[in-house]
């Protein structure tokens, strides 16, 4: 993996904001389609944990992508102080979600967007924070790690969107994008901090109840 870049001109602290882009909008096909966003922590919809995470990380704006239920997702969770996308295709895959919150933030001013899954509940806002301070530091192109293997969240300089999402497809997302550049990745360790689990399964819905599992007000 490449070490981080040397910094541009500009000081690291300089650098355009990150933007926070979770992506909601799987209808949990393996959960009996219940979708993700909606599944309880602590009395709150999932979402709001998810994206109370990015902004605590330090991610402004933050967007969010909907798409099963996104009508019962806008009346259940409270998503008023983020701003939120629909994708309408959302049943083609992770890869339509990630296409339709990059175009949403075109235009925005963002110098990098950090990318992450509402279904990961274990990734707090210090993983997103370390991820952050990479690029505050000069590089473009970022991802947790946990125990070396790369992970979420993902960072992806402004100047990449392109072609991120020109390769998004199906279920992978930037995955292919990821190994074509592997070379340029900054791989940063969060698991001292994190756990990568996914809620995928109902035999995964217990992480939910877990004692000392995020909430959504931002207590343990």
């Amino acid at each position: 993996m490449a070490d981080i870049a040397s910094p541009a001109p500009d000081t690291p602290s300089a650098r355009r904001p990150v933007a926070g882009l979770l992506l909601a909008a799987g209808g949990g096909r393996r959960l009996g389609g219940r979708p993700k966003a909606l599944l309880d922590l602590h009395g709150r919809p999932l979402v709001e944990n998810a994206a109370r995470v990015l902004r605590e990380g330090g991610c402004d704006p933050v967007h969010i992508v909907l798409g099963a239920a996104a009508g019962t997702v806008r009346e259940r969770a409270d998503l008023s102080t983020y701003e939120t996308a629909e994708n309408p295709r959302w049943a083609l895959g992770m890869g339509s979600s990630l296409r339709v919150g990059l175009a949403a933030l075109a235009g925005s001013g963002a110098g990098a967007v950090l990318v992450s899954l509402v279904d990961q509940p274990g990734i707090g806002a210090a993983a997103v924070a370390r991820v952050i301070a990479a690029y505050e530091g000069g590089a473009d192109l970022v991802a947790a790690a946990y125990d070396g293997k790369r992970g979420h969240p993902v960072l992806f300089g402004a100047a990449r969107w392109a072609a991120v999402a020109a390769g998004a497809t199906g279920d992978r997302g930037a995955r292919a994008y990821l190994a074509e550049h592997r070379a340029d990745l900054t791989l940063v360790e969060c698991a001292d901090v994190a756990e990568p689990y996914d809620i995928d399964t109902p035999r995964d819905l217990y992480r939910l109840a877990l004692p000392g599992a995020p909430r959504a007000d931002g207590e343990r």
